[in-house]
């Protein structure tokens, strides 16, 4: 007998607009299970099952494979994993329609070189070739931007400094009219968003970043109107400016990312104004600590970061690798902790981690979702150890 608010495979196809061979495709391929199966074999869903199968159906649109699908979906409706993954879905389709416009002209432009010169420009087939392979792209940028959402929120959810990590960020550089100011890994532009009315009216801030994706969110985010602000895809260890160009870098939780951290730096150190300042963010070895043995507890394979970053760019060891390129070198650290009273969030963000976890917690996610639960239903307190390094001076005497 079916349950009240369950519906049958074939009731449930039906009401989704698919077909029942989809829904048995989806099941049989681990991307839409059922949430009731039947002593019989029967198999029910729920209204919950809505709300994953239209990211399955987004998703599949906008070109992504199965695998992919599989990889990029949660199996957890809640409005915190939703509300995220609709705004996510927002800025994909976003840059498909951007990226769609970029096709559309550069097939008006092969066809008008072919129509006009009677011969085949073999370099813009090629770049037509290169744009209309897009899915790896945008499934990056989705990854990306669902892990870097999933970790803002839950700071700013349940942060106990009432400042807020950006906002305070803001302070430390101690931004004057007139500065030019360059931010490297500036992800979504959260930093200057969050401080837009505060940030004087003749003022120049290039945003830059590895990701054209993420420059993409930055850019509508602030708006192209806004000329204070331009954008500029680079790597910061190979900074496309002159010397003496800023009064301001600004590097948050980036630096321990560069594969050459000494070339980053030296090129930083390069682009700053003799009188300029860097202010770059990272954490120290007692962050999030309270994380990583929740899910050793779990399961002692689960590793949440293959990399521990703080020693390669930490709280510990940023004044003597600083002091080689600057001078006045100083730590200021952000008082802050996080209570956390309730799962979803505090699960998104172990999932977004650059770890294991893939590996062991979506196959047994039912079972993880009640540990979590039980373990923040009084309010899980999170330890945060982060603050900036603000660095005041060039060193004098460096080659």
């Amino acid at each position: 007998m079916k349950k009240p608010g369950y519906y049958s495979s074939g009731e449930f196809a039906r009401m989704a607009g698919v077909t029942l061979r989809t829904i048995r495709y989806y099941d049989k391929q681990n991307i839409l299970k059922p949430s009731l199966v039947s002593e019989a074999g029967a198999r029910f869903y729920t209204d919950e099952d809505f709300a994953r199968l239209q990211q399955i159906l987004l998703l599949k649109y906008l070109g992504f494979s199965l695998d992919d699908i599989r990889e990029m979906t949660v199996a957890d409706s809640d409005y915190h994993f939703m509300l995220d993954s609709l705004n996510i879905q927002l800025k994909l389709v976003q840059d498909r329609i951007e990226q769609m416009q970029l096709v559309e002209q550069a097939i008006k432009d092969t066809a008008e070189s072919i129509q006009e010169e009677h011969t085949v420009d073999w370099s813009r087939m090629l770049n037509l070739i290169h744009l209309t392979g897009m899915e790896q792209s945008l499934k990056n940028q989705y990854q990306n931007a669902s892990n870097i959402s999933s970790r803002i929120s839950l700071h700013s959810l349940y942060a106990q400094n009432p400042k807020g990590w950006f906002p305070w960020i803001y302070e430390q550089c101690q931004i004057q009219p007139g500065m030019k100011i360059l931010e490297v890994g500036c992800g979504d532009g959260a930093l200057w968003l969050q401080n837009k009315d505060r940030l004087p009216v003749n003022i120049q801030v290039t945003l830059s970043d590895v990701s054209e994706g993420m420059l993409r969110d930055a850019r509508r985010a602030l708006g192209t109107e806004d000329t204070r602000f331009d954008f500029c895809v680079l790597d910061c260890q190979q900074i496309p400016y002159p010397e003496n160009r800023f009064d301001l870098v600004v590097a948050n939780h980036v630096l321990f990312y560069c594969d050459d951290l000494q070339k980053a730096l030296s090129e930083i150190r390069r682009v700053v104004k003799p009188e300029g300042r860097l202010v770059c963010s990272t954490y120290g070895h007692d962050h999030m600590k309270e994380v990583s043995e929740l899910v050793q507890e779990f399961d002692e394979h689960i590793v949440l970061a293959a990399d521990k970053l703080y020693e390669k760019f930490g709280r510990e060891n940023g004044v003597e690798i600083l002091n080689s390129y600057f001078s006045d070198v100083e730590w200021r650290a952000y008082e802050d902790s996080l209570i956390v009273p309730e799962p979803e969030p505090l699960i998104s963000y172990i999932l977004s981690c650059h770890g294991n976890q893939g590996q062991y917690i979506p196959e047994r996610y039912r079972e993880f979702f009640s540990y979590v639960k039980k373990k923040t239903d009084q309010g899980m307190r999170i330890t945060k150890d982060a603050g900036v390094f603000i660095s005041k001076n060039i060193c004098s005497g460096l080659d």
